[in-house]
This record gives structure tokens, sequence and C-alpha cells, in this order.
């Protein structure tokens, strides 16, 4: 059975060649794409580099699966556009096409924060999930900022004992973003996952990333951001980033 394809579209205020260029270098595609992991450099080389089909000219990429990127020229800025195949060409894809459809809202406003916030850098990330117990956003606090628009300031208390600021980054059906200004101007990101094979009863994910942090300090956000999840999320059977 197929369906309408799911699409998520957002607009960077970066020329469309740089965005190309951010989706085509796997350098440049570290520094947005999920978080780090053992596996990131071949993960990135089988999504954006293995079995595509491209065009330069149209900047336009399809890659493995069906799901095409477009970008279009906004004069100085550009729409990126994802759109995935749809359902029911492959019973293998089709049973994590909500995960995967997720995948792209987050890695889609990462590659915008990127580009936008921190062009050329190197970032770090701590990269959290498990069962969805209790709602993500109800257990670490960020229900209350979860209703303003893009480009709202928050202030609020992290269960982990910091104190958050910033601005509200994104909010789609299922995920919030947020900017954090302790984080070296760092990005939040919060999903609740629907319901796949992997998590029957639905997952909770976050993304931490983080700019221009000295190590200790680095070490310490992981580590008071892991002890919370650990409390509160059980860690699935396959903890695989993507």
């Amino acid at each position: 059975m197929t369906d309408e394809p799911f699409s998520v579209e957002v607009t960077i205020s970066a020329p469309v060649g740089e965005v190309w260029n951010a989706l085509r270098d796997p350098e440049q595609i570290r520094r947005w794409h999920g978080w780090h992991f053992d596996g990131l450099d071949k993960e990135i080389e089988a999504i954006y580099r293995q079995d595509v089909v491209e065009s330069a000219a149209e900047h336009r990429l399809e890659v493995q699966g069906g799901d095409r990127f477009e970008l279009a020229d906004l004069g100085g800025r550009t729409r990126l556009r994802i759109t995935r195949a749809p359902r029911g060409g492959n019973p293998d894809w089709d049973a994590y096409y909500d995960d995967i459809s997720e995948g792209w809202v987050t890695f889609a406003h990462q590659l915008r924060f990127a580009l936008e916030r921190h062009p050329g850098a190197d970032r770090r990330t701590v990269f959290l999930s498990g069962r969805a117990s209790t709602p993500v956003l109800q257990a670490a606090g960020l229900a209350a900022v979860a209703g303003l628009p893009a480009g709202s300031p928050y202030e609020l208390a992290a269960p982990t004992g910091e104190t958050l600021t910033g601005e509200v980054w994104f909010r789609s059906a299922r995920q919030l973003g947020l900017t954090v200004d302790g984080w070296g101007d760092g990005l939040l990101v919060a999903a609740q996952n629907p319901v796949s094979p992997a998590a029957p009863g639905g997952a909770a994910m976050m993304v931490l990333t983080a700019y221009g942090l000295g190590n200790e300090e680095f070490a310490a956000l992981e580590a008071r951001w892991n002890a919370w999840w650990e409390r509160h999320f059980p860690a699935e059977p396959d903890g695989q980033a993507g």
C-alpha cells in the first residue's frame, strides 16, 4: 500500500552553493548530520555517497531508498526540501518509515543550524535514546516552552540542575529544538519517536550539540545528562545511531 510521502522543508540563510557543498562534502556533513559515534563516517558514506543520483546543476540529490533532496535558490538564502520515497516499495524500509522520517527532520534543522550559526566549525555531541515511558518534553521540563514560536527567547531550569537560555530553533509535530547559550551557542533537540518494531511503545531521543567547550567542561555536560537520562529512559537493546 502507498500513501502521500513524508516531506520536511527548511529555509537556510546561506547561498545555495554553500548548502549544496554541505550535502556533498563528507567533512562538512560530519558537522551537522546526526551525532558522533564510531560508525558515523561509514553512515555518511552509505547515505550520501553510495548509489546516489545527483544533479549538481539542479542541486538535486536522490539517496538510497529513493529519498530526495532538492535545493531552491532564494537569492542568498536556500530552501531545502527532503521528500521521502512513498511507502510500499520495500517492506524492510516501511517498518522504519516513521523513524527515518523523524531522522530527516532532525538532520534538516541541524544542517540549518550549522550553516547559519557555526559555519565551518566542528562540534561535540551527546546522543540519548530509550523507551518512552514518559513524554520526553515533560520529563525534561521542556513542555513549558514547546508552544512558543520559533525565534522566541526562553529560560528554563533543566532537570540536570543547570539553567538553559537561548531561543526556540524549531518545532515540529514530534520534535523541539532549542539553542543553548551555555553550550557555546549549542543546540538541544528532543524527539518523541513513534512506535516501531525496535520500540513497540515508542521511543524518546535527545541530541545535544556543543561548541567550544573544553574537555572537562564537555565531559561534565555529557555525564550529567547521561545520569539523568538513565534514571528516566531505559536503554533500547540496539543503541545504534542514525
